[in-house]
């Protein structure tokens, strides 16, 4: 039987039965699924959110699975769906450098939706969701150009977040489902004719970009469900002519990277976690703002200078009067003037919050002022750093002639500078508050960072169903 790149994903997967996870390991997938599950909760406040669970329920057919911070029980894949809109909706979900993709936000509701409709205990969710990231991660790099110093996908205009992982959360599935092998390479082989994903939404504004780590993860759990009825795929879907990395990379593809020291170097460990809920090139950019906080008087400010890496001011610093004039908190997400400012002004969470990026806020007089003042422009010493971090440099021009700078070249939350256990579970309770009683919030984190002990994976979508709704109240639980 020949030897394919999608074998020898399916191989390593599997093996991790009889091998199992390196602590460090199974200790970050833990904290990236307590991470995925706040995030979820926190996202029901959105109209997309009402959006998707009504459409998921909607479409009827057999609730195996729960729609995570509701009552909802749904078919598995339409709970993919529902969770993995909900996982990025509020763009706090973790990052992969320099492949930039947020692989938990695809595998994680995947993998939970999948443990569910089989039944699977903690343990062999832990392994599917490891095996996921990886894979995801690793074709991630393998369109990483490493001379052009950014993401092919990302230059295509591609979302290289709901392509690849829709592949890595192929790879979950089918260990939940308990396939074989073969059965996880033609899983990969039907989801590559599934995978999509365009970003031209970071730049000009719409909501599509919610929903494509749903539908990857939609799209994984359906093609492992085909393969188990008996749809098959290419056993060359990765590499061959007309295979996933020729149709989305053309030549640009670095196929050794996905199999590279696969199983011995782990790449999970070092994802990103996300402090501010907030595009990725803007967190510096806050952070910078934050220092700034006490240097000086916003009324003082007569102009703000963002120095960032060239790459990224097509999504956070163009069009510039678009960005410096959000219409909406989601629009504000990819804005640099507004989180330069929202870093001067302060906020919640670990800084500035989900609470900062409202529609009232973006269209503040007072931010707006602030963001009038904005120009975002390329800078070299951030351009030798991109993308393995992303830098910012900052200089606030005050009216009496001052400059203050602030340089931000390392991004809090990865291996530089990590987030500790206390502000994970800040940030998960942050998100869980006024959806969950605290109580139950602080069991369901127990629960998730004792994945591997429990019983039936499924114990942590239970954990954090919303109490029963007062009979008074006409609202239905699942919009509480």
């Amino acid at each position: 039987m020949t030897d394919t790149v999608a074998r020898s994903l399916a191989r390593f997967a599997h093996g991790l039965h009889d091998r199992g996870l390196p602590d460090e390991v199974a200790r970050s997938v833990r904290r990236r699924v307590l991470d995925t599950l706040g995030l979820c909760v926190a996202a029901h406040r959105l109209p997309t959110s009402v959006a998707v669970t009504g459409y998921a329920l909607d479409q009827g057919g057999s609730p195996r699975a729960g729609i995570i911070g509701t009552r909802e029980r749904v078919p598995a894949p339409l709970a993919a769906l529902a969770n993995g809109v909900l996982a990025h909706s509020l763009d706090y979900d973790d990052t992969h450098l320099p492949s930039i993709l947020h692989p938990s936000a695809v595998v994680v509701p995947a993998a939970l939706a999948a443990a569910e409709y089989a039944g699977a205990d903690g343990a062999a969710t832990e392994r599917a969701v490891a095996a996921g990231l990886e894979t995801t991660v690793r074709l991630g790099m393998a369109g990483y150009d490493r001379a052009l110093g950014n993401s092919v996908f990302f230059e295509h205009g591609q979302h290289a977040t709901s392509i690849c992982g829709a592949m890595g959360a192929a790879v979950a599935a089918s260990l939940l489902l308990g396939s074989g092998p073969e059965d996880t390479v033609h899983a990969l082989g039907l989801t590559a004719s599934f995978a999509s994903g365009v970003i031209e939404a970071n730049r000009t504004g719409g909501t599509v970009k919610r929903l494509h780590c749903g539908w990857a993860a939609q799209s994984a759990l359906g093609a492992a469900q085909l393969v188990a009825r008996g749809f098959t795929g290419p056993p060359t879907v990765i590499e061959g002519r007309f295979g996933f990395l020729r149709a989305f990379l053309r030549e640009d593809a670095d196929v050794d990277t996905i199999t590279d020291r696969l199983g011995e170097e782990w790449e999970v460990p070092g994802i990103f976690f996300k402090p501010y809920p907030a595009n990725h090139f803007t967190h510096t950019v806050i952070d910078a703002g934050i220092r700034l906080r006490s240097r000086v008087d916003p009324q003082d400010v007569a102009g703000i200078r963002v120095g960032v890496p060239a790459a990224v001011i097509r999504t956070i610093g163009e069009p510039l009067e678009v960005k410096r004039t959000p219409e909406t908190g989601y629009q504000a997400q990819f804005s640099a003037p507004y989180a330069v400012v929202a870093g001067l002004l302060g906020g919640g969470g670990l800084g500035v919050g989900t609470g900062d990026f409202t529609d009232d806020l973006a269209r503040d007089p007072r931010r707006r002022a602030l963001m009038a003042l904005v120009e975002v422009v390329p800078d070299p010493a951030c351009d030798e750093i991109y993308p393995h971090q992303f830098p910012a440099v900052v200089t606030v021009r005050t009216r009496d002639g001052r400059l203050l700078r602030e340089e931000v070249l390392q991004n809090r939350g990865g291996p530089a500078n990590p987030l500790t256990d206390d502000d994970l579970t800040r940030k998960f309770l942050d998100n869980t508050d006024g959806r969950l009683p605290r109580e139950s919030a602080l069991a369901a984190r127990e629960l998730a960072l004792n994945l591997g002990d429990l019983a039936h994976a499924g114990e942590l979508v239970r954990a954090l169903e919303p109490p029963e709704p007062d009979a008074r109240d006409p609202r239905p639980a699942s919009h509480l």
